[in-house]
């Protein structure tokens, strides 16, 4: 499948603010899913951008506004070819809990087995956790039941929740958003020695499709099954990951891979607005330009 992706954040401050320092992670990945095609991102005012990649490989693009601004918009179009990868049956069995120890002793797992800062070691996901694998004895089959948990239990309801909500707050809550549900699910496969780590992408939403979270940025979990490597969860939509998904990131959890970070000298009366809108172009042409949004979120920011 063929998608475009364009994201849109815009800042306007209450008096004019400088010395803006920011770091975006909006580049979607390549990987054995995902081939990026091209990726545009515009800054105005206008700066020079540079990039590097993280500690997790993820694109990091760098800019500095010096000079005194109301406004700050940041631009990223994005065209990638997804596929879906190969799917594990939902009766497969193809990791026993024994094989768990070796696998974990690995370097690219030993990041996603340790306490977060938005998903810290809990005594409540712990038991819950084990309550939740009673009998099970394959890996595979725990991170299917923490899934449908989730799913099942916890409440579908943006702003319940805000950004920097934690794994132990949204427990609590039993509902939030996909940042949430994929917080906590991490939190219960950590718990329980399941290496998991926090992805950042898109959802898009085909025209017989009812999924949660898509026309905005989207969160899943990929959790590591010995023999088989990283496979994506969606806690929010109860389904392995697709080829309507589009990864950008991916990291401990949200703090890790946030789309856009930064500082600046000013007034903390702002309001932020980002628009997101993800469409397919298999059947358009390669050079369509990307409509105008139909959805906003808007946020007013006092700090």
């Amino acid at each position: 499948m063929k998608l475009q992706v364009f994201h849109r954040t815009h800042y306007a401050y209450a008096t004019p603010v400088r010395d803006s320092a920011n770091e975006v992670r909006l580049q979607p990945s390549d990987y054995d899913g995902q081939n990026r095609l091209s990726f545009i991102l515009k800054v105005l005012p206008i700066a020079r951008l540079t990039h590097y990649l993280d500690f997790q490989r993820n694109c990091v693009h760098l800019f500095d506004v010096s000079s005194p601004h109301s406004e700050l918009t940041i631009e990223a179009t994005s065209i990638v070819r997804t596929r879906d990868p190969a799917i594990l049956a939902d009766d497969a069995t193809p990791a026993p809990f024994a094989t768990l120890p070796a696998a974990t002793l690995t370097e690219r797992c030993y990041d996603f087995l340790q306490p977060s800062r938005y998903v810290a070691s809990s005594p409540e996901a712990w038991r819950l956790a084990l309550d939740l694998s009673a009998g099970q004895t394959d890996v595979w089959q725990v991170a299917l039941i923490l899934m449908r948990y989730i799913f099942r239990e916890f409440v579908y309801q943006p702003a319940a929740t805000h950004v920097h909500t934690t794994m132990e707050e949204s427990l609590r809550l039993r509902r939030g958003v996909c940042q949430d549900f994929a917080h906590v699910m991490i939190g219960l496969c950590r718990a329980l020695k399941i290496p998991a780590r926090y992805v950042s992408g898109y959802l898009y939403n085909g025209p017989a499709d009812q999924l949660k979270g898509a026309q905005a940025t989207h969160a899943w979990v990929e959790v590591f099954i010995p023999g088989i490597g990283w496979r994506g969860l969606d806690p929010t939509n109860n389904q392995q990951v697709n080829r309507h998904h589009v990864k950008i990131a991916h990291g401990r959890d949200y703090a890790d891979v946030s789309p856009i970070r930064g500082t600046y000298h000013g007034t903390g009366q702002r309001t932020l607005t980002v628009d997101v809108l993800v469409t397919c172009l298999d059947d358009e042409t390669d050079t369509l330009p990307p409509a105008a949004p139909s959805q906003s979120q808007t946020q007013t920011a006092t700090s």
